[in-house]
């Protein structure tokens, strides 16, 4: 069945075409994942989807016997309404019969009258009437892995994270037919976005969504399409299939364009030949000489950011935690905790929202100060925070401008000097893009120029706080580039769990009332001992238990045999081992085929054969490693 299609639709602002004569089919029980760089109208092309904007061209149909709902970047809640009016205002029979029972329940727990219980009974008929008691308990599953308690609170008084939340749980307890989502992910933590993978995939509802949540994009979607340069390309299949097939089609484009070029120099040679009255040409060859060299203009160049900024030196002493402590009234967020920090360190921090992660990178950086215990800071630490709230850059400012602010001039790695204006140009702000203010600017383009303000300051420990949110695919991927390679300490607090996988060896894990677990691993690494821990249990309560006075030993758990799952890091490793154990295999024949056929030059043929044992010595090493993981 279809629920959506357009077609031939186009959004322009200005001069600035977004796109054009797009053409996208949604039918049920498709869920898709569309991906694009920051500023190329993915917004847009939702907010024209779900007919909250009007397309300059061309058409939407959604069909009517659909519930359509659509989760905004930025949802609009009223903030006159509570969060009980704002989660329940709806014509869904079910939702209202649901809403009158939760209240007649709340109000006869108070007043155990007569009428309080009357109220209650007459709520639980029309429950039994509607059958709605599954319904019921969905919507309690919903609020409560939401972290969605206080009913009464204005709508006004919550923060942005809080109203993205109440805005998707409002979305998924309407139960839509159809689920078009911007951003699902931000704002909630990686509990909650594990919870929401399978909240997703357990019910029967069709999704169109934007994610930069690579991890989130796999195990939901089951397609993705690309919009880029204007046009949409489809790929059926995960991220990995996509990256593949992306690779494949901009090699063939980039042939193309090149046999157009060549084609092009000799029609253009033959154009300029012939005599300068048009009428005298081949009107058909001339006409095709333009549409040959429209071609062979081909994709324009892909640009990407470009990070190689100087790190200032960092000394032996860098960042020293001693006992430690931080409450707010009764509420305890770090308990006497002490952590000496190493050269080159790369932590990654995880814990449910709420638990003091913000609070402790403040408290680092000096912006808040503990209750008790002490930090030091190492001299020639040069911090670059990058916080979750740190987007105040002045509205009315141009991009420029914001840059100059820091500095006319920045070094690159090699010592190179670049201005203010070349650098804005490697975080692809172009000319016309410098002297735009930073009002106009998209969600992503506002954060690339905060993460250019945090580089630009060339700084050793970078601390960031979810780096990922706004941030398109493209965008950090390069990031991830830049950040594998960096020589300074790095602090990671985020949702991503690809962006964490790729970047930490290990974990800080804020497990509340103040302990944080210092684990050695990335974040698969500690899903795989949850799992493993999860599996111990279950076993041990189908193993027989001693009776009582008996001598026998009780099972030693820890030693029964748990196969492990490999981290990512290890899957990169085991990848790149039997690329190397191949290439090393071929080398060795190579040589052994030299030696058999010998040779005049002494020396060479000694060469070869130490080479041979070098070679040996690797296979036999990589080898064993490969067993070892394989295993």
């Amino acid at each position: 069945m279809n629920y959506l299609r357009a077609e031939n639709i186009a959004k322009s602002y200005g001069d600035r075409v977004l796109f054009k004569n797009l053409t996208i089919s949604i039918e049920k029980g498709q869920r898709i994942a569309l991906i694009a760089k920051n500023g190329t109208g993915k917004t847009n092309l939702l907010n024209i989807l779900a007919l909250k904007d009007q397309s300059d061209a061309g058409t939407v149909l959604v069909s009517k016997d659909i519930k359509t709902a659509y989760l905004e970047q930025e949802p609009f809640i009223p903030e006159n309404l509570t969060v009980y009016e704002a989660l329940f205002n709806s014509n869904n029979e079910l939702l209202q019969a649901v809403a009158a029972y939760e209240k007649a329940l709340e109000h006869s727990e108070t007043n155990h009258d007569n009428v309080a219980m009357a109220g209650l009974q007459r709520c639980m008929e029309e429950m039994d009437r509607l059958q709605a008691w599954d319904y019921e308990s969905r919507i309690r599953q919903v609020l409560t892995k939401l972290a969605i308690h206080q009913y009464d609170q204005l709508a006004g008084s919550l923060s942005g994270g809080q109203k993205k939340r109440l805005a998707l749980a409002r979305l998924l307890i309407n139960t839509p037919d159809l689920l078009i989502m911007d951003e699902p992910t931000n704002h909630l933590d990686i509990d909650m976005i594990e919870w929401l993978e399978g909240y997703l995939k357990s019910v029967d509802t069709t999704l169109l969504l934007v994610t930069h949540d690579r991890y989130f994009l796999d195990n939901v979607c089951n397609q993705i399409i690309e919009l880029d340069q204007g046009k949409l390309y489809t790929y059926k299949g995960n991220y990995a299939y996509y990256l593949e097939k992306k690779a494949e089609r901009e090699f063939r484009e980039e042939r193309e364009t090149e046999k157009a070029r060549n084609l092009m120099r000799k029609e253009l040679e033959w154009i300029r030949r012939q005599p300068k009255a048009r009428g005298t040409k081949s009107k058909s060859r001339i006409d095709a000489f333009y549409e040959l060299k429209e071609k062979a203009a081909g994709k324009a160049e892909d640009k990407k950011v470009e990070l190689d900024l100087k790190m200032q030196r960092l000394g032996g002493k860098i960042l020293e935690l001693h006992k430690v402590h931080k409450a707010f009234d009764a509420k305890k967020l770090i308990a006497d905790f002490s952590y000496i920090l190493k050269p080159g360190e790369r932590i990654g921090i995880v814990g449910r929202n709420g638990v003091g992660k913000s609070t402790f990178l403040n408290m680092l950086m000096g912006l808040e100060t503990p209750d008790s215990g002490h930090i030091t800071r190492g001299d020639t630490v040069v911090y670059g925070y990058y916080a979750q709230t740190g987007l105040q850059l002045k509205e009315d400012k141009r991009v420029l401008d914001v840059v100059k602010d820091i500095a006319e001039y920045v070094t690159l790695n090699k010592g190179e000097k670049i201005t203010a204006s070349q650098l804005c140009k490697r975080f692809l702000f172009d000319d016309k893009m410098q002297h735009t203010f930073v009002s106009k600017l998209s969600g992503g383009e506002k954060r690339r120029l905060f993460l250019l303000t945090v580089l630009i300051k060339n700084p050793n420990f970078l601390i960031l706080d979810e780096p990922t949110n706004d941030l398109d695919i493209p965008t950090l991927n390069v990031l991830e580039e830049f950040l594998e390679t960096y020589k300074g300490c790095l602090l990671i607090v985020t949702h991503d769990r690809y962006f964490m996988d790729k970047l930490v060896d290990h974990l800080l894990i804020f497990e509340g009332e103040g302990q944080i677990r210092d684990f050695n691993g990335n974040y698969q690494d500690y899903l795989n001992e949850l799992e493993e821990l999860k599996l111990i249990k279950e076993v041990s309560a189908t193993l027989p238990q001693p009776s009582a006075g008996s001598k026998q030993p009780a099972v030693a758990l820890s030693e029964m045999p748990l196969k492990k799952k490999l981290s990512y890091k290890e899957q990169r490793e085991f990848e790149q081992l039997e690329k190397d154990i191949s290439e090393l295999e071929i080398r060795k024949a190579d040589l052994e085929a030299k030696l058999v056929l010998g040779g005049d030059n002494h020396e060479e043929l000694l060469k070869w054969s130490r080479e041979v044992e070098e070679v040996n010595l690797l296979l036999e090493e990589k080898g064993m490693r490969w067993l070892e993981l394989s295993e």
